[in-house]
């Protein structure tokens, strides 16, 4: 408050003595009056007066306001001035012009009373608990007024807001708000609240965010909509750009999907207001934030595939095709759709599938290239497309084969009718305008970048340069413009273009030294005294002979390695040309380059390096400077190091790949036997339904059985005696002949049973037999099969005997019956007896015949069914008997797999132990030779802990089986 006072006297243009006692008088009535319509009065006088007379008001009156609003919440009218006053003080927005002795302490009094506000944190919680207010008047100063605040010290007053209890809920229901002023203002406040926080960021965006300012884009009009459109898409960018938790959010909610309306701009000539440009110019940066190369590359493909589903990337290729964009948005709209391609097979399929809306329909990346190599289009659009070329090519090898397959002979159109993107490149790479040649160089290089097979088929590319003149080859034209001095930015390109074609291809080495003009003039142009211009063409002359020196087979007597080097150190100088090796990464442009893939430039004299080069430079240099440095005698070592390195890796690969067979096969016959269990359980499922049948029958019989007893005792001696008239005998002797089938056929099932019983023993023996602990092992789990097997034959032996017990008390009670029947005509009446008598008996006797004859023949089904059962259960017997010889058959099988399986890995331990011995000889002989092999030694180390895993984890496997 001193320090405001002096600046107060320091003004030269302050207030009139008669205004400096107007704020006192109206700061004491504030504080001393009773009455609430004074206050009232007094707070709006100071409202008038703080625009004008800022600093006095806000000297004397900030703590008087304060005080009003902790005092006076229930009158809103005397609040919102309150507030509108601390607004004018706090806020520059409104500031009058000033002198130019006095505008800086103007600037800094909105930090300074803003400072002061915030000191005390409990204003900051008074001024959010205002917000809840939904008068109008309270509530609309408020928001503008923490707007101000965040604005002028946004770190300190964010930090108040986050510890505050329900701080940023409280602000969120800002946007629910249905009057548009106040939902709009907030919109700009949470603008201010969320930049360069991420912990705000997070929970704006958990609190319903995304949904709210979505439905407002869409209630405004999407991109047709204005400036309220502008402050949503800027809050989006707030809560998305570098903070993967919001991203991931926004994809997991389907937040994507409703982007894709926005760009349904369609194929106008007219409409394109300033508003629209910038709403559409914001909503494709919000794309780019999602799949923009910096995110973490999970996160970045998970979207871009999100918006290849949902149709945003066909969307966006329909904006790059249309006629009348503007320029700014068509440039826009390429970048966009380059980093959702980038690095997306799927993405960079469908981009080389679309078609310009032209007559023949032509490639849209050919439409693309044509603008890209013709210098009368912007420089801005020539950058947007050779990123989208260079994000098209990233790690597409199929892409890459595309584009280098049209430069081929046999694919090129004899007739001319149509331009392939080949022929685009190479006719920008030999044109007269150095921005093509540029562009279409580092174009091509990107087509071989990390792809040894395209830069060998580039090798069979033939150009025709002149009529009459035989062709040469497109390696041989590169060297031959760069040896014809032109200008700088186009013999960079060529440079790059050749140091990342022979990079990692030895072929292309051998075809370019085969050339005998090239390293002449690659050694004169290094060993020249230069000015600084030159002084990068002379680096990457450098870099490229290094790599004819690194990557060099020695295929070439008179350019071995060995020659090149002592060429160097004659002409040059080992310690010059390393140092003009290092006027490359020491450029002040190579620094720009290496930070982004995207080439973005200010101006064409600033385009020079790529980003993918750069990577390539600091791969190299170093490697390079070793290779110079190194003796003949290093090489020859180094070189059958490698040579026995590279055998023992074909070994240790073909090794793996028979134990990965053999793993297969293991698999296989896992599988078989897991099959085969599930097979034994559904039968053992079924033998238990039948046992459960057979016990439901047997309880039935019994029923039946007892009520027969029953009904016999009842019946006396005459019912027996009727049983031998007519029928019954009959039915005896049917039920003799079917006891008699039914004990031929369980004899049959004992003999089948006691061979079975015969083979179990006879494994049993040959599993107890002696032998080796590896085929004991290997037959555990066959025995437990046997066994459970075993068990099942148990228990079907037992049910066998329970139906015998069942024939043996069918036969006794058939005897029973024989008894009482020769006991009744033993005991038959005597003739002579009365007639009546007679007739009676017989009549009652007739009466029980028909109701036994009846019993008899449920007797009969009963017996039916019971020996449908006992066949059904003689094909389940039959069953399990095919199911153990099945068994049988595959524990051979398998005692013949691992015994082979064991004698194969005691051979591959033996050679493996073999070469870990030679490995270990070789690496101390390059360790004498002061040779670093650390990257190659943990290399190896990673593979042999690989194999032993491997190992260790077939044994485990043998050892279950």
């Amino acid at each position: 408050m001193n320090f405001l006072r002096g600046v107060m006297g320091g003004q030269s243009a302050g207030p009139q003595h008669t205004e400096a006692e107007t704020i006192q008088k109206l700061c004491d009535r504030v504080a001393s009056s009773t009455l609430l319509d004074d206050r009232r009065n007094a707070v709006r006088a100071l409202k008038s007066l703080s625009k004008k007379y800022r600093l006095e008001v806000g000297i004397q009156a900030m703590e008087h306001l304060i005080h009003v609003l902790q005092t006076d919440r229930s009158d809103s009218e005397i609040i919102g001035y309150a507030l509108d006053t601390l607004y004018n003080i706090i806020s520059n927005d409104e500031e009058e012009e000033v002198e130019e002795n006095s505008t800086r302490q103007s600037e800094d009094l909105g930090s300074q009373f803003t400072e002061i506000f915030i000191k005390q944190q409990e204003n900051v919680t008074l001024l959010l608990s205002l917000l809840e207010e939904f008068d109008f008047h309270v509530r609309w100063p408020g928001v503008k007024l923490l707007t101000s605040l965040l604005k002028q010290l946004g770190p300190q007053v964010q930090q108040i807001i986050l510890v505050s209890p329900m701080g940023v809920s409280r602000l969120m229901d800002l946007l629910a708000d249905s009057r548009e002023v106040i939902r709009n203002d907030g919109v700009l406040l949470l603008q201010a609240l969320t930049r360069s926080n991420g912990a705000i960021q997070k929970i704006v965006a958990f609190e319903n965010a995304f949904e709210r300012l979505l439905d407002i884009i869409t209630e405004e009009g999407n991109s047709d909509g204005g400036i309220v459109v502008e402050d949503c898409l800027i809050l989006l960018q707030n809560l998305l750009k570098n903070n993967n938790s919001n991203q991931n959010f926004f994809k997991e909610g389907s937040y994507i999907q409703r982007m894709k309306p926005w760009f349904e701009v369609g194929d106008e000539n007219s409409g394109w207001s300033a508003q629209k440009v910038t709403n559409l110019h914001l909503m494709l940066q919000l794309v780019r934030v999602l799949v923009s190369p910096n995110n973490p590359p999970g996160a970045t493909s998970s979207c871009q595939k999100a918006m290849f589903q949902c149709g945003l990337l066909q969307q966006l290729c329909t904006i790059l095709m249309a006629t009348g964009v503007p320029a700014d948005i068509l440039t826009e709209t390429i970048n966009t759709v380059s980093e959702v391609i980038r690095g997306c097979q799927v993405n960079q399929d469908y981009f080389a599938s679309v078609n310009a809306p032209s007559n023949p329909p032509r490639p849209a990346i050919v439409v693309l290239l044509m603008s890209m190599v013709n210098e009368r289009q912007p420089f801005v659009l020539r950058c947007a497309v050779l990123y989208c070329f260079q994000c098209f090519l990233y790690k597409n090898q199929k892409g890459q084969g595309e584009i280098v397959s049209t430069l081929l002979p046999s694919t090129i159109d004899a007739t001319g009718n149509t331009v392939s993107a080949g022929q685009l490149l190479c006719g920008g790479l030999f044109s007269t305008d150095s921005l093509s040649n540029w562009c279409a160089a580092v174009a091509l290089a990107h087509a071989l970048q990390e792809n040894a097979t395209q830069k060998e088929q580039l090798l069979r590319v033939q150009l025709a340069t002149s009529i009459g003149n035989p062709p040469v080859s497109l390696l041989q034209q590169c060297t031959n413009i760069l040896s014809q001095g032109s200008k700088i930015q186009t013999r960079v390109g060529l440079l790059m273009l050749l140091c990342t074609w022979l990079s990692n291809c030895p072929i292309a080495v051998t075809h370019f030294l085969h050339n005998s003009a090239n390293v002449p003039f690659l050694t004169g142009q290094i060993a020249e005294n230069l000015g600084e211009e030159e002084q990068l063409v002379q680096g990457l002359c450098a870099l490229l002979l290094g790599i004819s020196i690194y990557f060099n087979d020695n295929s070439l007597e008179t350019y071995m390695k060995e020659k090149l080097k002592q060429l160097i150190e004659k002409r040059i100088g080992k310690e010059n040309f390393i140092e003009k090796l290092g006027f490359i990464s020491k450029h002040e442009l190579y620094s720009r380059a290496s930070q982004k893939p995207q080439p973005n430039f200010p101006s064409p004299e600033y385009m020079i390096f790529d980003h993918e080069f750069t990577k390539l430079v600091k791969e190299l240099e170093g490697v390079i400077t070793k290779a110079i440095y190194k003796s003949s005698e290093e090489d020859k070592k180094e070189e059958e190091v490698k040579k026995t390195l590279e055998q023992h890796d074909s070994i240790v690969t073909h090794y793996k790949n028979m134990i990965r067979e053999q793993d297969l096969q293991l698999e296989e016959l896992k599988q078989q036997i897991s099959t085969l269990k599930c097979q034994n359980e559904q039968l053992q499922t079924a033998v238990t339904q039948q046992v459960s049948q057979i016990q439901q029958h047997k309880d039935q019989y019994n029923l039946l059985k007892v009520q027969l007893g029953k009904d016999s005792q009842h019946q006396g001696p005459y019912t027996d005696g009727a049983q031998m008239n007519g029928v019954q005998p009959e039915e005896i002797s049917r039920l003799r002949e079917e006891i008699e089938e039914l004990k031929s056929n369980r004899e049959l099932l004992q003999s089948q049973l006691a061979e079975k019983d015969s083979l179990i023993e006879n494994l049993k023996s040959s599993q107890l037999s002696p032998g080796t602990n590896e085929q004991s092992s290997a037959t555990a789990g066959d025995s437990e099969q046997i066994a459970e097997l075993k068990q099942e034959l148990a228990t079907l032996k037992s049910q066998l005997n329970s139906q015998s017990v069942e024939i043996t008390k069918l036969q006794t009670e058939k005897q029973e019956l024989l008894q009482k029947t020769e006991a009744f005509a033993k005991s038959a009446p005597v003739p002579g007896e009365s007639e009546t008598v007679i007739a009676t008996k017989t009549t009652d006797v007739e009466g029980r015949l028909s109701a036994l004859l009846q019993e008899t023949k449920e007797l009969k089904n009963e017996i039916k069914a019971l020996s449908e059962e006992r066949t059904a259960i003689k094909e389940q017997l039959d069953s399990s008997n095919s199911t153990i010889a099945i068994l049988q058959n595959e524990k051979n099988k398998l005692e013949l797999d691992i015994t082979d399986s064991k004698k194969e890995q005691d051979d591959l331990l033996v050679l493996l132990a073999d070469q870990d011995q030679k490995i270990f000889s070789l690496k101390n002989k390059l360790k004498e030779l002061g040779h670093p092999v650390e990257e190659e030694d943990e290399l190896e180390s990673g593979d042999q802990d690989d194999e032993d895993d491997e190992d260790e984890d077939d044994g485990k496997e043998q050892g279950h089986i």
